[in-house]
């Protein structure tokens, strides 16, 4: 057995602490830091089922070129050579960077040294472009620098919580369940939501503000007026420690010159519009979370300045319970952002745009060569891809051809590029089919460095398990790229530690506190002091203590030393309804996935809750569309078009779509919503407007369905299909508009092409269209197989999911096969609602009718749904209304 290991999980921005340990059998388990301060002992779906996602059946393992194994001396020369014939021949501009918030610090820290100040381009940017680049934009102008000022704690100790483009509950749920608690502990707490949709984290609010799309500036800027009008200016504050206030309440005044103009602009009740501006107004303790919902879009940075300006003029941050709170998408975007990991910026916080500022880096790193200004954004840098203008890109951890906007666009431009390399952990992405050069690295448990979260708190991550095969972390190899190209004096770190101290002596270099991030009383740390760094949050003082909240001072991080007022000329987004194409679409997560599914996607526990993906839409439209619930669309954009299941929900606004932006060509055949987001981005943020594109929606007429359990992994059967883990196998879901002569021929072809000794069975009905088949191998059941014709009936799948379970199946088991219906029949539990305890709908259903159940208080009580993670009380909630 090994000793627990405290570390962090890999998933979203609230930084949850973990504790992992491996019993007698090697077993591990993961459990909730208790003593962590990002989550205290709580844990969502996603954290408690860490222990599933270890030990990953497609990992990649050794360095390739072209698809053969080389050694990594071959591989980090090659790569190295070809950088310095590209540069020599295009220039250093030609050359670049796409990261992930998926990196640890001192991964990130090396990256942007190496392409900053020894390549000499700022041509290294992050898919934390993709979520956080609007906030941060909208940060520095308020406050001079990248600065989110407020605690988790706050959240606890506010009277009135405002969250703006943020479902929380399903996004960042531990951090939900801290506010569900305080409105617990607290009843005079309250909730306002503002979201085109009802989510669940709605659940929580005492309103829910369901405004137009993209409205969220003209909703702002009517508080801002509204607030002044009204005598809640803190005029002590604005004059001490602000300034650009007149000009800003004045463009506010002009966008949204009435209480009743900001209801009828924004689609919603004037009395709820006005209940929401008297309780900001007289509420002290204000916290306004905001999240993608903000960000995305192509006016996200001055969205968050709308926002920021409200509590600006009132007075309130600095202080507990108060201030315009960021909620991070990624575990590390905002240590990506401490390192310069986004093109637009330096490392420390420091400005690429200033001619100072690149020098003091330049003389800090001793490098030869210094980037000149901004590189190029993720759209941009893709684009640029496109036309030959960048010659060689370095993909890590990412998946940009599933997760950037215009996705087929993104696919193309890789595929004709002169040099992709690729660094992740596993063999199979979309994006890594295209890399000329693969590099294994290591993932979660296995690497070694530091992750900052949502309100600053710095955290170890260290390992637990040992590097499979030949992987490396991503640190590593850009040292021996580093090398390669000559570097090596400037690139000269053995150990984490090593890298992790210079980031923090860059922070307090000529740093005489004009800088606020300082972690510069850590420069001097020890291998052993850095293992048992404590969660601190940053700035540090001397004395290496953390800053909980930041601006107690009224002291800011401008030349003037004051925050910034933006004058907000609140803007529609971009793209406009037609007739051809009458519908918003709006992208998001789901609960219990992440990303592009490389990790979660193997998991039949997190697979369980959304098994496929769906466009949510209102009955009345799915009516108007001639779409059934559960049934297949088309969404289109006219070049391009998804094929997902349709879920009508009276939540969903009229005239709106969200389909989740999980599902990539690994784990379905043509769900991937990126390819439906233009590329519209923020002019000053360069973040896509992923919440905001406008399609036609039609039904999808297939001719069959059907649906495959296998041991074996397989590709994509038909135009739709969507690939499923479940326990001990796979599970297909498929359908198909091509009409199909020979089922059986199909079956064979699927089934059977392997070798002989195959035990075969199968079942036709021609007159009720249907066909069935098993395959075995030995007595064990190794794939089965039922088709019908559309609308004809298939069976649950759940108990033929059970029968993966024996080594030889049992005979009235399959005897029953292919009748599918169990020999003794069994409850369908349902969709998976606990995915914790993994207790389904039906079973929901029928506790709360059977015993009587009232509250989720006596479902936990009685089945245990909801009593770890907290992540399914919404749907708890709303299975008892």
């Amino acid at each position: 057995m090994m000793n627990p290991t405290r570390t962090t999980c890999p998933y979203c921005g609230v930084g949850c602490g973990v504790t992992v340990e491996q019993d007698a059998a090697g077993a591990f388990k993961v459990r909730p830091d208790k003593e962590h301060p990002a989550n205290l002992g709580r844990l969502c779906s996603k954290g408690t089922a860490l222990a599933e996602t270890l030990d990953h059946p497609q990992r990649l393992l050794y360095p390739e070129i072209h698809g053969q194994r080389v050694s990594w001396e071959t591989a980090t020369t090659t790569i190295a050579s070809r950088f310095q014939q590209i540069i020599a021949e295009h220039g250093a501009e030609a050359v670049a960077f796409y990261v992930s918030g998926q990196l640890l610090t001192e991964d990130y820290y090396v990256a942007n040294k190496l392409m900053k100040g020894f390549i000499g381009a700022g041509n290294i940017d992050t898919n934390s472009r993709l979520c956080m680049a609007s906030a941060v934009a909208a940060y520095k102008r308020a406050f001079g620098e990248d600065l989110v000022p407020c605690s988790y704690e706050d959240l606890e100790s506010a009277q009135l919580i405002v969250l703006v483009g943020s479902n929380a509950a399903w996004c960042h749920p531990v951090l939900y369940q801290r506010m569900v608690k305080a409105k617990k502990n607290n009843p005079a707490l309250k909730v306002i939501n503002i979201d085109p949709r009802r989510t669940q984290t709605s659940d929580l609010a005492d309103v829910h503000l369901g405004l137009a799309p993209g409205t969220d500036a003209i909703l702002f800027n009517g508080l801002l007026a509204w607030l002044a009008e009204n005598g809640h200016t803190n005029h002590a504050f604005v004059s001490q420690s602000t300034a650009g206030m007149e000009q800003a309440v004045a463009m506010a005044k002009t966008t949204a010159p009435s209480v009743q103009a900001v209801a009828e602009q924004c689609g919603l009740p004037l009395a709820d519009v006005e209940r929401f501006f008297t309780l900001f107004g007289s509420t002290a303790q204000v916290v306004t979370v905001f999240s993608q919902g903000i960000n995305q879009s192509s006016s996200g940075v001055d969205k968050g300045n709308a926002l920021i300006n409200c509590h600006l003029l009132t007075g309130r941050i600095g202080k507990p319970g108060m201030g315009p709170f960021s909620f991070t998408g990624q575990p590390n975007a905002m240590g990506g952002r401490e390192v310069g990991g986004l093109a637009n910026q330096l490392a420390a916080h420091l400005d690429i745009e200033n001619p100072e500022h690149r020098a003091l880096v330049q003389d800090f790193w001793q490098a030869p060569v210094m980037a000149t200004g901004s590189g190029l954004k993720a759209v941009d840098l893709f684009q640029a891809i496109g036309t030959g203008k960048v010659k060689a890109v370095w993909v890590m951890g990412t998946n940009p051809v599933v997760s950037l906007p215009d996705s087929e666009r993104v696919r193309a431009a890789l595929a004709q590029c002169e040099l992709v390399i690729v660094s992740d952990c596993v063999s199979h992405t979309d994006t890594l089919e295209l890399a000329h050069i693969r590099l294994p690295a290591l993932g979660w448990g296995e690497r070694d460095g530091t992750v900052t979260n949502s309100d600053r708190t710095i955290s170890r991550q260290p390992p637990f398990l040992p590097a499979p095969g030949e992987a490396k972390q991503d640190w590593e190899i850009l040292t021996a790229v580093a090398h390669a190209m000559g570097f090596a004096a400037q690139f000269p770190y053995q150990a984490a530690h090593e890298i992790f101290r210079e980031h923090a002596a860059l922070s307090a270099y000529r740093n005489a506190g004009t800088r606020c991030f300082n972690i510069g009383a850590w420069q001097d740390l020890s291998a052993a002091e850095y293992d048992a760094l404590p969660p601190t949050q940053w700035p540090l003082d001397a004395a290496g203590q953390g800053t909980v909240r930041l601006f107690a001072d009224g002291k800011f991080f401008t030349a003037s030393g004051k925050a910034q007022f933006i004058a907000v000329q609140a803007r529609l987004p971009h793209a406009v309804r037609t007739p051809a194409f009458p519908f918003v679409l709006n992208t998001g997560r789901v609960r219990d996935h992440w990303h592009t599914l490389t990790r979660t996607g193997i998991s039949p526990r997190l697979s369980a809750h959304v098994a496929e993906p769906y466009v949510e839409i209102h009955p009345c439209d799915a009516r108007d569309q001639g779409l059934q619930n559960g049934g297949i669309a088309r969404i289109h954009n006219g070049t391009q078009h998804i094929l997902v299941k349709v879920k009508t929900s009276r939540d969903q606004q009229r005239g709106s779509l969200f389909v989740p932006m999980h599902w990539s060509g690994q784990f379905s055949s043509a769900a991937g919503v990126g390819c439906l987001i233009p590329a519209v981005v923020d002019p000053i943020s360069g973040q896509p407007e992923s919440k905001h594109a406008v399609v036609a929606i039609e039904p999808y007429q297939a001719t069959w369905q059907g649906f495959l359990i296998s041991r074996r992994k397989i590709a994509s059967l038909t135009e739709y299909c969507t690939t499923i883990k479940v326990e001990n196998a796979w599970r297909y879901e498929f359908a198909s508009a091509s009409p199909m002569t020979d089922w059986a021929a199909f079956a064979r072809e699927l089934l059977c092409q392997d070798d002989g000794g195959v035990n075969w069975t199968e079942y036709l009905d021609t007159a009720r269209q249907t066909y069935r088949a098993a395959r075995f191998t030995g007595e064990q059941l190794e794939s089965c197989l039922f088709i019908s014709a559309a609308g004809g009936v298939l069976p649950a799948r759940d108990w033929l999911v059970g029968l993966f379970a024996h080594d030889a199946l049992p005979a009235a088991d399959r005897a029953s096969l292919l009748a599918g219906k169990p020999a003794v029949a069994g409850e369908d539990k349902g969709r998976t609602v606990c995915a914790c305890f993994n207790v389904g709908e039906n079973t929901i259903r029928k506790a709360i009718a059977e015993q009587g159940l009232d509250s989720v208080e006596s479902i936990g009580r009685c089945l245990n749904a909801g009593t770890n993670c907290g992540s399914c009380l919404p749907e708890l909630q709303a299975l008892l209304g």
